[in-house]
C-alpha cells in the first residue's frame, strides 16, 4: 500500500487585514511598505460590497486582503503578528530608512535599534496604523551582522543569550 504524500501548506499567500478605511491603508501600505494593488484580483474591492481589496508588494505572489470594518463587521486587531522575508539588500535599505513614519509594537517610532537577533535570522516588529502587527525577517545572518549590525554599530535586542544558541548548535549546556 502506498503512503500519502505529506501534506504541505506552501507559500504564504494573503492575510486578513482589517482596516477602518480600505483606501486609506492602501495609500499607507504603498508609500511605507511598497505595496500596491493587484489588478488581477479587482474584482473582490469593486465587484460587491465588504470585498478585500488586494495589494502586494512582491507582483502578487502573496497579498495582504484590505477589509473595510463596520458595524456588521467590527475590526478586530490581530493578536499574532504576519511575517515576510526579504533578502539582506532590502533589509539593509528598510533599517536604515528608519524613522520613517512606521511604529514599533511598543508605539514607539521603529528605529534601528529595535533590530532583533534570532540567530539564525534578523527581524524587526512593526505595526500598521490600526494595530495589525508584522515582522520582517533577514536569514543572510552574517552579511546583516557585518554589513549592518557592525558597519552602523547598531545595539541590538536579544531575546535569549548568544549561548543558548551556541550550546544548540553543539548539544552542549547553555
Amino acid at each position: 500500500m502506498a503512503t500519502p504524500p505529506t501534506f504541505r501548506m506552501g507559500r504564504l499567500d494573503h492575510v486578513h487585514i482589517r482596516v477602518p478605511d480600505r483606501d486609506e491603508a492602501a495609500r499607507w501600505y504603498a508609500e511605507h511598505l511598497g505595496f500596491e494593488p493587484v489588478a488581477e484580483y479587482d474584482f473582490w474591492a469593486k465587484g460587491f460590497e465588504g470585498g478585500p481589496l488586494q495589494i502586494s508588494a512582491d507582483g502578487g505572489r502573496t497579498t495582504l486582503a484590505l477589509f473595510e470594518a463596520s458595524e456588521g463587521h467590527p475590526m478586530v486587531p490581530q493578536r499574532t503578528g504576519v511575517a515576510f522575508s526579504v533578502d539582506a539588500e532590502v533589509f539593509s535599505a528598510f533599517i536604515r530608512s528608519l524613522p520613517n513614519g512606521i511604529d514599533h509594537p511598543d508605539g514607539t517610532p521603529l528605529a534601528p535599534e529595535h533590530l532583533v537577533d534570532f540567530d539564525l535570522c534578523w527581524a524587526v516588529d512593526l505595526v500598521d496604523p490600526w494595530g495589525n502587527q508584522y515582522e520582517l525577517n533577514c536569514y543572510e545572518y552574517d552579511r546583516i551582522a557585518a554589513d549592518l549590525v557592525a558597519a552602523d554599530a547598531i545595539a541590538v535586542t536579544r531575546y535569549w543569550p548568544r549561548d543558548t544558541y551556541d550550546a544548540y548548535l553543539t548539544g552542549g549546556p547553555a
